[in-house]
């Protein structure tokens, strides 16, 4: 990136900016190198702004919202971090429905919902991201996806236009959909839930919370589930069965936990997470066959 578009990026017309900003201190991992430039927009005409103006530059750019599934290589991030964090959260409940920013965590979205006598998230409410990460990956727990709940979204397109796309125009299937494949930057998104007697709901919410309590290693920096569901198999029953349980690498290590979870035990740089990754694959391919995807996004340079 030149120095005059660096200047007109922190003009101040493009949201909050900020340089060099360590992305270990961002993401849920703990771990990765420093950004370029990381500009948290405040608006969703904000957002359409500084996208044009990147695209239009020929400026690359990375979309980030919790950073709760992003693994960030040590050599950090070229270009421009897009956050749709904090500073585009805002969530209304309007009868049956809640209208979301992108930006919005999913556990404070669950929670709005509840409190007004609507079910339907329970089972998502203890995922760790935005509401527009989530919609991009189609996140899911316990048998339940961010497309279960969904009725339309707003996002910027390919050609720098806010279009809206109803949930048949949303290609969402096992972690995509057709926003992550064609690039598009969620600015909002739009639930529709049905009404439940809150007591039936609070019940069902703390009883998902247990069992992610007892079940994962929450207390451990991590993205989630590390791996995507093979066809056919869980992914932490072929670790474990590959004999992995707590294996590990300097401070990254499969959970002793949830064999699913790879997470850093305080110190870990990505490389050492990305090697206990890559441990694993080889393993489970080598002793059953079968290739472990991962779920979790890995960006950045070496």
């Amino acid at each position: 990136m030149d120095e005059i578009k660096r200047a007109e990026l922190c003009s101040g017309a493009y949201g909050i900016v900020r340089e060099n900003v360590d992305m270990s201190t961002l993401t849920t991992f703990h771990v990765g190198g420093p950004c370029d430039v990381l500009i948290e927009v405040t608006s969703e005409k904000e957002a359409l702004r500084t996208v044009r103006f990147l695209r239009n530059n020929a400026i690359p750019f990375t979309v980030m919202g919790n950073g709760s599934n992003l693994l960030v290589r040590d050599g950090g991030i070229r270009g421009v971090v897009l956050k749709m964090g904090s500073k585009l959260a805002d969530v209304e409940v309007r009868g049956n429905r809640i209208i979301a920013q992108a930006g919005a965590m999913l556990s404070i979205v669950s929670q709005k919902g509840f409190k007004a006598g609507l079910t339907g998230m329970e089972e998502l409410s203890g995922i760790p991201g935005s509401v527009g990460g989530g919609v991009i990956m189609n996140a899911g727990a316990y048998g339940r996806e961010m497309k279960d709940v969904v009725t339309s979204i707003r996002a910027i397109d390919r050609d720098n236009r806010l279009v809206t796309l109803t949930i048949d125009e949303m290609d969402m299937g096992y972690r995509t959909s057709r926003m992550l494949s064609e690039d598009m930057v969620v600015t909002e998104i739009t639930f529709d839930l049905k009404q439940d007697a809150p007591e039936a709901i609070m019940a069902r919410y703390q009883d998902y919370a247990t069992r992610r309590a007892t079940k994962q290693p929450l207390d451990k920096f991590s993205a989630g589930s590390t791996f995507k569901r093979p066809t056919g198999y869980f992914a932490g029953k072929l670790i474990e069965d590959a004999g992995l349980r707590g294996y590990g690498y300097h401070d990254a290590q499969v959970s002793e936990k949830h064999c699913g979870f790879v997470v850093n035990n305080g110190k870990a740089t990505a490389s050492d997470v990305l090697h206990v990754i890559r441990h694993v694959q080889e393993s489970v391919k080598a002793q059953f066959g079968v290739t472990l995807e991962t779920e979790v996004r890995i960006i950045g340079e070496d």
